[in-house]
């Protein structure tokens, strides 16, 4: 890309820096190109939490072709892809993880989480773990246990959605440190 979005820099230095944030841009303004950069830059492992598995499987269908180290582990794939990814994972092969927040939280998932010392989570829909939020999916309000396991890691959390009031929630509900909080204009010519 020869220029970045309104706040697309401040999210992803936010990430490289590995400090707390909350980023709210609406659709089509540039979120998912957060979550690669930081882990690329620093040459680490990231995990993007995602609740679709359609989602997943475009991001990291769009970020293979560009031949960036993406992968994801969801319900839809048989056991011995998995087994690839997580030794494509073991390997340090990847940049960035995709999965679903009811596979984040197994023991199984964690585990290898902190073995590969990962030290920033992205949060994607980061709407659905508040109270004022729809309530779309339960697993979301666990989320806050990433904080708890992996204290010196940074969480950041994205949506397209999230009113002054739901936004209060999501930090607080997350546990976001002192987070850089983002709120992109929904101004838009269309």
């Amino acid at each position: 890309f020869d220029s970045l979005r309104p706040l697309q820099a401040e999210a992803i230095r936010a990430a490289i820096e590995r400090r707390d944030s909350l980023v709210v841009m609406p659709t089509g303004g540039g979120k998912s190109l957060c979550y690669p950069v930081p882990p690329a830059a620093a040459g680490r492992t990231d995990i993007v939490v995602s609740p679709l598995i359609a989602l997943m499987k475009d991001q990291v269908d769009a970020l293979r072709a560009c031949g960036y180290p993406a992968a994801a582990i969801h319900s839809g794939m048989d056991p011995e892809r998995i087994r690839a990814v997580e030794r494509e994972i073991a390997a340090g092969n990847l940049h960035l993880l995709f999965v679903a927040p009811e596979r984040m939280l197994t023991p199984r998932f964690l585990e290898i989480a902190q073995r590969l010392h990962v030290s920033s989570f992205a949060i994607d829909e980061a709407h659905c773990i508040s109270h004022w939020g729809h309530d779309f999916r339960p697993e979301y309000r666990q989320l806050s246990e990433l904080k708890t396991r992996f204290p010196g890691a940074s969480v950041h959390a994205y949506t397209a959605t999230a009113t002054e009031r739901v936004r209060r929630d999501i930090v607080e509900q997350l546990g976001l440190e002192n987070p850089e909080v983002l709120v992109g204009s929904f101004d838009r010519p269309n």
